[in-house]
């Protein structure tokens, strides 16, 4: 008698990983490989996957994740996500892990190396003598004991950096409005402004996710703000630095020297940088150690094999919370995106998020929102990404805890609401911020679609669909406020949805006027983009704007 053959799944590798990564997939499934940056080898591989493991140079986007329609999981091994169409995957029920914590040690040891080599001009005096010349003055450089080391970004890879610089005898600064005061103290590192650590930096490193907030972010404005003779080095994104306006700095002689690891198009094998001799580069080398590439591997791996065998996998960047109502789960995406609308208003984060929930929805259990508008919080600020999972992790890690609470349940709404007889639940994401100030935002659900809407900014009620970018401007109470910034919206060019203007209910002479896109415009004209940053400049100093700000919601 014959036995029945029993297929194993398949696991698809696409691109080259550390032995220990196969052992840990172990002997339950069917190992297949494939060149993942060859288009065609790929779709042609992912019909018959069940899972597929990546590095950087396989795309898997919305058409190679439709190609594979026995995929269940898609495993990156290493920290980015920009080659994982996450949200095409969640679309068709595939679930996204990677290994954000893989290479934090390998990038801050690398970002060591840069300082050291661009403070003593290592790479060029080895080239040099090389070459066969014997030019001790010519390499003359600086001491790193006794300076001040300027880190922008104070995560897991900037904290690593500045606990290792600190042996070295450095005063530490940081920046990072999203860090708590204590969790830095903890690592030795004042906090201060931009302009403040600019200023004073003699060296200065970047440990950023890319976003549009901080694309550029290291430009013309702050190459000419910098203490003279600073050197520079980017290891993070690369586009945080801009290449051209550090270029222009280093001819000028404002920056002494850079090292730059990270490049806006990559690969990059051509670059007016390569013509300085002050300048050092290498090709995207933060990861590229054996031991991060091994832990990225085997932690993907270990994902992998508890999908593909139906267990709970904590990993998932895209892992739905357990098992949820349905009439519940409406209610996180919109408590998410007002998390994420609560960072872009306050600017930075409290030292305790509170989140409420009232009316009908308090029949149900609503732990999970206080998840939810931590992901959105937390989703903007964190380089490698934030998961249902994750985000309480993270969020110990800067020193910020939430608070979950329900009011009534029942039909009666929240009766503390001005507006409470126009919703039947809300949800409020609020916190007081160290400087003592009070931010909250409001939505609810309404219409027979559940349409996601903000019904509240800091005690300005507003009616904005949240599936679009928002921007808002505080301002003075002053006739022809709301058609000044109209006219300079227009005049840019970007298109508006909506327009509203709301009065402070306290009586203290203040309006909110909030705009509102719908769906999203071309990247040059989105509220939220850094395009249109310049913009949203120009209609706050029309109307006298104390405030403004602006938030990108559409998925």
């Amino acid at each position: 008698m014959h036995k029945p053959v029993v297929h194993k799944p398949v696991v698809l590798i696409a691109e080259e990983l550390s032995p220990a990564t196969v052992e840990a997939l172990g002997p339950d499934f069917e190992i297949r490989h494939c060149a993942g940056a060859d288009r065609a080898e790929l779709l042609a591989a992912l019909p018959a996957a069940d899972a597929v493991l990546v590095r950087s140079a396989t795309r898997m986007d919305a058409r190679a994740i439709a190609a594979g329609t026995r995929l269940k999981v898609i495993g990156r091994a290493g920290v980015g996500l920009d080659n994982v169409d996450v949200a095409a995957a969640s679309r068709a029920g595939v679930m996204v892990v990677n290994a954000p914590t893989s290479n934090t040690v390998s990038a801050a040891e690398l970002t060591v190396g840069l300082l050291l080599a661009v403070a003593r001009n290592i790479p060029q005096a080895d080239a040099a003598l090389k070459e066969g010349h014997w030019q001790r003055s010519r390499f003359t450089g600086v001491e790193l004991s006794g300076k001040t080391l300027g880190i922008i970004g104070l995560g897991r890879i900037g904290t690593l950096v500045a606990r290792r610089m600190a042996a070295f005898g450095m005063r530490l600064l940081a920046h990072d409005p999203y860090v708590q005061p204590g969790y830095a103290e903890a690592a030795g590192v004042s906090v201060v402004g931009l302009d403040e650590l600019l200023a004073a930096s003699d060296f200065l490193t970047v440990h950023l996710p890319k976003t549009p907030e901080t694309t550029g972010l290291i430009g013309f404005e702050a190459l000419h703000r910098v203490k003279p003779g600073v050197r520079i080095v980017n290891a993070a994104r690369g586009g945080i630095v801009d290449e051209a306006e550090l270029y222009a700095a280093l001819k000028e002689g404002r920056v002494a020297g850079a090292a730059v690891d990270v490049f806006s198009t990559e690969p990059c094998t051509d670059s007016p940088l390569f013509e300085l001799d002050t300048v050092v580069v290498t090709p995207h080398l933060g990861a590229g150690t054996a031991e991060a590439q091994e832990r990225a591997g085997v932690g993907v791996a270990g994902s992998v094999r508890r999908v593909l065998s139906g267990r709970f996998v904590p990993e998932a960047v895209n892992v739905p919370l357990g098992v949820v109502d349905d009439d519940l789960a409406p209610w996180l995406t919109l408590t998410e995106r007002l998390g994420r609308l609560f960072t872009a208003t306050a600017g930075s984060l409290p030292g305790r998020l509170q989140v409420r929930a009232s009316g009908e929805i308090c029949r149900h259990d609503t732990t999970a929102l206080s998840l939810a508008a931590l992901k959105g919080a937390l989703g903007a600020v964190v380089e490698g990404g934030v998961s249902y999972v994750n985000a309480p992790l993270i969020a110990r890690e800067r020193g910020l805890d939430v608070e979950s609470s329900r009011g009534p349940d029942g039909a009666a709404p929240d009766a503390t609401h001005p507006d409470a007889p126009r919703h039947r639940s809300l949800v409020t994401v609020e916190g007081t911020l160290p400087s003592g100030e009070r931010v909250s935002v409001r939505g609810t659900l309404s219409g027979p679609r559940s349409g996601e809407r903000l019904v509240e900014v800091n005690g300005f009620t507003v009616d904005l669909a949240l599936t679009g970018d928002l921007a808002f401007f505080r301002a003075p109470d002053r006739p022809a406020a709301l058609a000044g910034v109209a006219e300079v919206l227009g005049r840019a060019g970007i298109p508006v949805e909506t327009l509203q203007l709301a009065r402070d209910p306290a009586g203290a002479g203040e309006v909110l006027i909030a705009v509102g896109q719908g769906a999203p415009p071309g990247p040059a004209h989105r509220l939220g983009g850094p395009a249109a940053q310049d913009v949203l400049a120009d209609a706050a100093a029309r109307i006298d704007a104390t405030r403004t700000w602006s938030t990108e919601h559409a998925p």
